[in-house]
C-alpha cells in the first residue's frame, strides 16, 4: 500500500527509518519497520522486550480521538507513555493498555485519499531505494 522513508526526532534522538504498509482485504494494513542505524534497530526490535514499534493502530474519527485523549488525561493514565505525533498524513494518539501493549489511535488528514494514491504509486520504488541505502525522507506533508 505504501512505503514511508522518514527521519524523526523520536525517543530523544534523530531516527531514520522506513515503514512499509501491506494492505489487507478489509482495508486495514500491516506495517513493518526497519531502521537505518543498526543501534536503533537493536534498540527498537529486541527479541524479547516490548518495543513502541510493535503496536496495533486503529483508525478513529477526530471526535473519538479527542474523547479518548480527554479521558486518558482525566484518568492520569500512563502519562509517560501517552503522547501525540503529527505525522503529516495522520494525527496519532499513542498510549499503552494495562498489559503494556502500545495502541495507536489515528485520524487521517482531509487530503488522505490523494496522499494514499501518491504513496501507493511509489511504494515499490521507495522500498527499493531504501534497501539500496538511500534513506531520504519522502514525507513532505509535515
Amino acid at each position: 500500500m505504501a512505503t514511508w522513508s522518514e527521519a524523526d526526532e523520536l525517543f530523544g534522538a534523530e531516527r531514520v527509518y522506513c515503514h512499509t504498509f501491506f494492505g489487507l482485504a478489509d482495508g486495514s494494513a500491516l506495517a513493518f519497520f526497519q531502521f537505518a542505524n543498526e543501534e536503533d534497530q537493536a534498540l527498537f526490535d529486541p527479541e524479547l522486550l516490548p518495543s513502541p514499534f510493535r503496536h496495533i493502530a486503529l483508525r478513529v474519527d477526530a471526535d473519538g480521538q479527542a474523547e479518548l485523549e480527554r479521558r486518558l488525561r482525566e484518568a492520569a493514565w500512563s502519562p509517560e507513555t501517552t503522547f501525540v505525533l503529527e505525522h503529516g498524513y495522520c494525527r496519532s494518539l499513542y498510549t499503552t493498555d494495562p498489559n503494556g501493549m502500545v495502541i495507536e489511535f489515528t485520524v487521517d488528514v482531509p487530503q488522505v485519499e490523494a496522499i494514499n494514491q501518491e504513496r501507493a504509486a511509489d511504494a515499490h520504488e521507495t522500498l527499493k531505494r531504501w534497501l539500496a541505502g538511500d534513506h531520504t525522507s519522502n514525507n513532505t506533508y509535515r
